[in-house]
């Protein structure tokens, strides 16, 4: 019986190190679900956004900064949405994209694989922004959570195809978060 004891706490002794291995991004903010990685399929659920309805204090404050090559890109007079993450949310970013993260994209490129997101109408939970001249754009009472923020970019001198930016960005600890799209 000792014995048996003895391997089993020997046992567990060199599993131990192994779950530390693990990466651990620590707890979702309040009232927020745990995101699925884009591979997993994701059905649009309501419930899914209640986290974002929720008044924060929390500031995003973003700047269009695009500049591929010699050609300068505006956002000016542009709708800027900011939707809330969610596991639907994540796969759409995903296949419009090609990311969850970061992209920008012609914007033919991302309507043309418009037919293959997942569907479903997440308009009741984004908020929207008007991009300025100075190509600044913000939302104000933000709740923790992770958002994505999504605008079009048109060459200053019009010529040339506009861009569909989208970025990740977190909101936490009721601090203004400065980001360049």
């Amino acid at each position: 019986m000792v014995v048996r004891a003895r391997q089993i706490a020997a046992a567990l002794a060199l599993l131990t190190p192994l779950a530390a291995c693990e990466p651990s991004l620590g707890p979702p903010p309040p009232g927020r679900t745990v995101v699925a990685p884009p591979s997993e399929s994701a059905t649009f659920n309501a419930a899914d956004f209640a986290w974002s309805k929720v008044t924060g204090r929390n500031i995003l404050a973003g700047t269009l900064l695009v500049r591929p090559g010699a050609v300068r890109y505006s956002c000016n007079g542009q709708t800027v949405v900011l939707t809330p993450e969610t596991p639907w949310a994540r796969r759409r970013m995903s296949v419009l994209y090609r990311s969850a993260e970061r992209a920008a994209l012609p914007t033919d490129d991302v309507r043309s694989r418009a037919s293959l997101a997942p569907p479903g109408d997440s308009e009741p939970f984004v908020r929207r922004a008007l991009c300025d001249q100075t190509d600044h754009f913000s939302f104000t009472g933000l709740p923790d959570g992770a958002w994505f923020v999504v605008t079009l970019a048109k060459p200053v001198s019009g010529a040339g195809a506009s861009l569909a930016l989208m970025q990740r960005v977190v909101t936490r600890g009721g601090r203004v978060t400065e980001f360049a799209l």
